[in-house]
């Protein structure tokens, strides 16, 4: 309907140029939204306000002109002219249940598209340290992340999933030192345990393990335990690969997969970081000062210049960073798109400034990030804090037991990556109508109980005989579900293009809001055979469409609740 209308409003505006009315080389820039009241129609445009100064003219008059010039439509039934010259649509009944049958032929693939061109999209995220279990605010990267590719092939992109491991670095040699620690008995409130060490059960996990003298398998590599206490080098290798494949189990009960696994290590390895190094030095971008080798950041951007090597001989953090990112473009991947902690924020601009310095044709603001806030767990109002495996946070695993993965995810994504999250335990538990989980997912359940329902009482759908009748449906609230259902390929199409899943989750509760009125509203099994099917189509369609969307979220679709 709305395609329909921009095409009308199209059509009105060339006939105005052709009038004289309007400048030929004026852009007809039109824009479509649903109404928020519908006694202002389904659809408003503000064209005549945005074309009244090319024109020349009061915008309400240049409204009267678009509306005498807009072709005859059967799919509007009125068009009027409010306020300074707003045009409201309404869509003529038969117009809108046309949505009704395209559902049901495209079936999963509604809302999907090739706008995407099969272009390469890489996204990182998670890329936790495999320090220690993954935590809720690696939760939210994982949700979000993940439900940005499903949104990204859902547009026809070409997409690699990929994950980050710094193994390398003071962190990981702490970790060694702790699990060392827990391998020659020693607890952590022993005098000898390390500085910097970390504290949680899992140490004791990995220590039991090694000792034992465990088979690890990790993603590209097997680690057997030495049971050597001193052996520190064995212990690190088998406590990163344990932990890596922690996180993985993490990852898979949280529907979570990767295509590829990079491992800071191999660009030591492999020489990519000197290699970095040396280009940077060759291109004039650094200067010695202190003992330190600077990188002129502030040449690209940056507030201020940053080191490169310390005083030590060891890089700082973000000119791995650089090398991995060049990697990234030697790959091939054009876009790039990092999700990632806000406390990550201070390394986007120097990050850029580095891959700027390397004048590799890499363009400007590349890769693309979206960052997201801190989660904050409550139960019964109070902060939850601890996790007695982690020792000083709350896992990922911890929520996913607590109230499953559906609703895990589902909370970590439904909201603005760069706004707070507070995660309420209690009502992600809770089978009301407060939790947007249970009531979106329980209206897709309801369906499922119609059509059960009707084939009890020998009243199976009739698909022939509902898409004679689709005029039929001609209450307000089956008409504001059908324009609900037709709005969701352009809220899949936005929420990609803005890589912002939390439309997706916001339109779904909106959808199962609108259904659940309809369905309060009219009744769905009456006796008239026409009627019922024309009901039931649409609630198939409605079905058909909490199902996709779900998907896009990476939440299943239960048929009985």
């Amino acid at each position: 309907m709305k395609e329909t209308i921009i095409e009308l409003l199209d059509a009105a505006g060339t006939q105005l140029k052709q009038q004289g009315i309007l400048p030929q080389d004026t852009p007809l820039d039109i824009k479509v939204e649903p109404t928020k009241d519908k006694a202002h129609g389904d659809y408003a445009s503000n064209l005549a306000l945005t074309l009244a100064k090319p024109a020349g003219r009061k915008p309400r008059e240049l409204a009267e002109a678009l509306v005498a010039a807009l072709p005859e439509s059967a799919a509007l039934r009125q068009v009027d002219i409010a306020g300074p010259g707003f045009i409201n649509f309404f869509a003529a009944t038969d117009a809108v249940a046309q949505v009704v049958p395209s559902i049901l032929d495209a079936g999963d693939t509604y809302g999907r598209s090739l706008s995407g061109q099969g272009q390469k999209v890489q996204v990182e995220f998670v890329s936790a340290n495999p320090t220690g279990p993954l935590h809720v605010g690696h939760g939210r990267g994982a949700a979000i992340g993940d439900c940005l590719c499903r949104l990204l092939e859902a547009t026809g992109f070409d997409v690699t999933r990929e994950f980050y491991y710094n193994d390398a670095g003071a962190q990981i040699h702490n970790l060694a030192r702790s699990v060392q620690a827990r391998v020659k008995g020693l607890t952590p409130e022993a005098a000898e345990w390390p500085e910097n060490g970390y504290r949680g059960d899992y140490i004791a996990d990995v220590a039991k393990a090694y000792l034992a003298g465990e088979t690890i398998t990790a993603d590209d590599r097997e680690v057997t335990g030495k049971g050597d206490a001193e052996n520190l080098d064995a212990i690190q290798d088998f406590a990163v690969a344990y932990l890596r494949r922690e996180q993985d189990l993490d990852l898979k009960a949280f529907g979570v997969a990767f295509d590829v696994y990079f491992l800071e290590s191999s660009l030591y390895n492999d020489g990519k970081v000197d290699a970095t190094v040396k280009a940077l030095v060759d291109g004039g971008h650094t200067y010695e000062e202190d003992d330190a080798i600077w990188l002129r950041t502030t040449d690209f951007g940056d507030d201020k210049d940053r080191v490169m090597r310390k005083k030590d001989g060891g890089y700082t953090y973000f000119l791995p960073d650089v090398a991995y990112h060049f990697d990234k473009w030697q790959r091939g991947f054009t876009t790039v798109i990092n999700e990632q902690g806000a406390d990550h924020h201070s390394t986007v601009t120097r990050v850029r400034a580095g891959l700027q310095a390397l004048e590799t044709g890499i363009p400007q603001g590349w890769p693309d990030y979206v960052l997201h806030q801190m989660v904050l767990v409550t139960r019964s109002g109070v902060e939850v804090k601890l996790s007695k495996r982690a020792g000083s946070y709350v896992t990922l695993r911890d929520l996913i037991d607590e109230v499953g993965r559906d609703a895990t995810r589902f909370f970590l994504a439904a909201r603005r990556a760069d706004s707070q999250l507070t995660f309420d335990i209690d009502l992600a538990r809770s089978q009301s109508n407060d939790n947007p989980v249970y009531y979106i997912q329980y209206a897709h359940a309801r369906v499922c109980s119609m059509v059960r329902r009707a084939e009890a009482d020998e009243k199976a759908f009739d698909h022939a005989l509902s898409m004679q009748h689709l005029s039929r449906l001609d209450a307000e609230q089956e008409k504001d579900l059908m324009n609900r259902l037709a709005r969701y390929p352009e809220v899949v199409e936005r929420a990609a293009r803005t890589r912002e899943p939390q439309q997706v989750a916001q339109y779904l509760m909106d959808l199962a809001s609108d259904f659940h009125t309809c369905y309060n509203a009219v009744k769905v099994m009456v006796d008239d055979d026409e009627l019922r099917n024309a009901r039931l189509a649409l609630g198939l369609a409605t079905r058909q469409v909490l199902r996709n969307g779900l998907d896009l979220m990476g939440v299943s679709a239960p048929e009985e609740m």
